[in-house]
């Protein structure tokens, strides 16, 4: 960690206890109040966005958008990922006038090293999240104070109770949909008309990497076709304090 890195980390570590005060006043904020506070409090240059460009990235990254275009954004191109998500992306960037973003992939000597045979998704699944996504954002968020995502308490599991803002390590991470309804976030697509994932309309409610990744039934949780048939829910980005 540079001196940089250093100085911002012993800065954002004195100023934790406030992710609790902004918790409380955001708590019923709009996610466009709630993306202008994160602004407000460590400006553009210490504020990044990370998304996955999937079936519900777009409307966040509207709100985004409309509070300030030049916030970077972080794509993790895990080496995995659909053609259609990375065709997204550039429909999206294009659509929205995103002006920064940055698509962030995994070190080759990591990969050569721990998954030469790209079986590791299949064996150690939680192991090839490490290497593809949670060391990756790792890096990419090296410079920034906090950082803005999309999950919602509606998508069930570990993201049912997550406030609006928490602490993750040495960042405040902002959470400006924790309390939208399914139903706000189809009117936002309808009302903006926002173009959708392409996966869509084959079934996929949820779209992360290509292996570990199936259609959804009607009737089930959104998520219910991510890592399939086992345990594991989340990637770890969301579940690893990112150092």
């Amino acid at each position: 960690m540079n001196a940089l890195a250093q100085q911002m980390s012993v800065e954002i570590r004195a100023a934790l206890p406030l992710a609790q005060e902004l918790d409380r006043v955001l708590r019923t904020a709009t996610p466009h109040e709630i993306i202008e506070a994160a602004l407000k409090t460590v400006g553009r240059e210490r504020l990044a966005l990370v998304s996955s460009f999937g079936t519900e990235s777009a409307a966040l990254l509207q709100v985004m958008a409309d509070v300030d275009p030049a916030i970077p954004v972080i794509f993790l191109d895990t080496g995995w990922l659909f053609a259609e998500t990375l065709a997204y992306r550039d429909t999206l960037i294009d659509a929205l006038g995103l002006r920064d973003v940055r698509s962030i992939k995994p070190l080759e000597e990591t990969l050569t090293r721990e998954d030469p045979e790209r079986d590791l998704w299949f064996s150690d699944p939680d192991a090839c999240c490490r290497i593809r996504k949670v060391e990756p954002l790792s890096r990419a968020l090296a410079p920034f104070a906090a950082w803005l995502n999309g999950r919602k308490r509606f998508q069930g599991g570990a993201r049912a109770d997550i406030p609006v803002v928490e602490e993750d390590g040495d960042r405040l991470k902002f959470n400006p949909f924790a309390n939208a309804t399914r139903e706000q976030i189809e009117a936002m697509y309808r009302d903006a008309k926002l173009p959708p994932h392409p996966l869509v309309t084959s079934g996929y409610m949820s779209v992360g990497c290509m292996p570990c990744t199936s259609r959804t039934a009607p009737d089930e949780d959104t998520r219910a076709g991510r890592w399939r048939g086992r345990a594991k829910t989340e990637c770890g980005i969301h579940t690893i304090k990112i150092s």
